[in-house]
């Protein structure tokens, strides 16, 4: 073979050998060392030549991305029954359910990848009833949140309780917000009335108060009497007074029935009726009897509520951040 033609064909064969060790080479990483949270390998490039070196793969794909890796933020429910709907429909086995119960700013907050529920150190599948166990950690970051929106009525009288009211400012607030007030039923009125030591209020009741007190809203106190059944007696110096020229009876009770949550339910909260004198006049306040029971009870109601229907675990507290 001439020697043009040997050199030829070896020129051939060194270009197709720098044409390979400049090729890119796809091979997979074993993750040999089984760190936790890491795939068992990837697939990665090996760019051959005089500088080899690993080529990311993912950086290709990420560009033609049209779904995120993993679901993330908090979704913000208005409602329980939405709270519930919102929950039910992401849930896996592993999510859990948290309750403030602050009954000031109580929340309920649902994070749907949660910790792993482990079983003899395997994942749980779709059974819930597994518990304990260090199982794998998750993102925390998908989360649905329940913050009980406070409804304006209930707002206005936690807002009022406990401030004092010329006889004025009182007769006016009863008669305006003369539409939260019940009557007690039979049972309750007696259970009120030897609780408290005092009568309780019909909202009829209130609102002859009401007018009488609008009546004498510039008379001087004459004298108060306490009456056998915890109620007040009080006379007006001046010549009408009440209604009806009668000195007016003020209950020591009333009760309030209102939705403290939108779109919640309603409950029914004691309300002392207290009143000074000083100077021959009268300043006015109510007192809402423990609140926090009447809307603790609510929770608990709440939360059992939430745990029937979603088969999830309710803790009380916060999750880790």
């Amino acid at each position: 073979m001439p020697i043009e033609s040997v050199q030829a064909e070896a020129l051939k064969e060194l270009v197709a050998l720098a044409s390979q060790a400049r090729g890119l080479e796809i091979t997979t990483i074993a993750n040999v060392a089984k760190i936790a949270g890491l795939p068992d390998e990837i697939a990665v490039g090996i760019r051959h030549g005089t500088t080899p070196e690993a080529v990311d793969l993912s950086r290709l794909f990420e560009a033609y991305r049209d779904r995120p890796t993993a679901k993330r933020g908090t979704a913000t429910a208005l409602t329980l029954k939405s709270f519930i709907d919102l929950t039910n429909r992401h849930l896996t086995p592993h999510s859990a359910i948290f309750a403030e119960t602050d009954w000031r700013k109580p929340k309920l907050l649902a994070v749907i990848d949660y910790h792993e529920l482990t079983d003899g150190g395997e994942p749980v599948g779709d059974d819930f009833d597994v518990v304990g166990g260090g199982g794998r950690p998750d993102n925390l970051k998908h989360r649905i949140s329940y913050a009980y929106p406070l409804s304006d009525t209930w707002k206005a009288w936690v807002e009022k309780n406990g401030e004092v009211m010329s006889q004025g400012e009182f007769a006016e607030w009863i008669e305006d917000h003369i539409a939260d007030l019940t009557s007690p039923e039979d049972a309750e009125k007696i259970w009120l009335e030897r609780d408290f030591q005092t009568t309780v209020a019909t909202p009829a009741g209130l609102i002859q108060i009401s007018r009488g007190l609008q009546i004498n809203v510039e008379a001087k106190v004459k004298n108060v009497v306490t009456l056998q059944s915890g109620a007040a007696q009080i006379a007006f110096d001046e010549t009408h007074l009440g209604g009806d020229g009668k000195p007016l009876v003020i209950p020591g009770l009333f009760l309030l029935q209102v939705a403290p949550f939108q779109g919640g339910e309603v409950i029914r909260v004691p309300v002392r009726l207290r009143y000074r004198v000083a100077a021959g006049q009268t300043r006015w306040l109510f007192s809402m009897h423990r609140p926090d029971i009447y809307i603790a009870q609510r929770l608990v109601d709440d939360i059992a509520t939430v745990a029937e229907k979603t088969g999830l675990p309710v803790y009380e507290g916060a999750p880790e951040a």
